[in-house]
């Protein structure tokens, strides 16, 4: 168990930090509120999950790599609900981008996104799952695309996925070095 006053001021250094990391387009600043081996992970379709394993790989994949391209998107938080008793935090989001389509409307995915952490004590996450729908992310990325407003960074993602090379921490379903769920 962990005091609930903790867990409200981790949120609030969570969202503090991803508001400044959203400003400078640059996610890799959060890897310092996990501890060292924390996992970050999501699933990526039917058939592959991502992981992350360490602050490192957590830095370097999942908010570098898999980040990339989207500077200039915002994801902000809807609701949160906080578990004390299990040390457990689960936060809902939106993912806006900063393109807008020609109605002035920005390119938002619909549905719902979100985020279920474990807290490790000293104000770091111990893990992350994350959730969305991929089918549309994708179509909002084919909107984007088509009315030439995808970011370059998200191109070169797209073609890195689309060129069959393995890409750093994606693993065949149910495959990943520490479970998912």
């Amino acid at each position: 168990m962990f005091a609930r006053d903790e867990l409200e001021e981790m949120v609030q250094r969570w969202l503090e930090a991803n508001r400044r990391c959203e400003e400078r387009g640059d996610w890799r600043p959060l890897a310092d509120l996990y501890t060292e081996d924390a996992t970050y992970g999501w699933n990526i379709g039917p058939g592959q999950d991502f992981m992350a394993v360490g602050r490192d790989e957590i830095r370097e994949l999942a908010l570098g790599s898999e980040m990339g391209g989207l500077d200039g998107w915002s994801y902000p938080y809807q609701s949160i609900l906080i578990d004390e008793r299990q040390g457990q935090v689960v936060g809902f989001w939106k993912q806006l981008a900063d393109a807008r389509r020609p109605d002035g409307s920005p390119y938002e995915v619909p549905g719902i996104g979100g985020s279920w952490f474990r807290y490790g004590g000293g104000f770091r996450w111990s893990w992350q799952r994350d959730w969305f729908d991929l089918g549309n992310v994708t179509a909002v990325f084919v909107e984007m695309m088509k009315a030439g407003v995808l970011s370059d960074g998200m191109r070169r993602r797209l073609d890195r996925a689309s060129s069959g090379a393995p890409v750093a921490g994606y693993y065949p379903r149910a495959q990943t070095p520490v479970p998912l769920w």
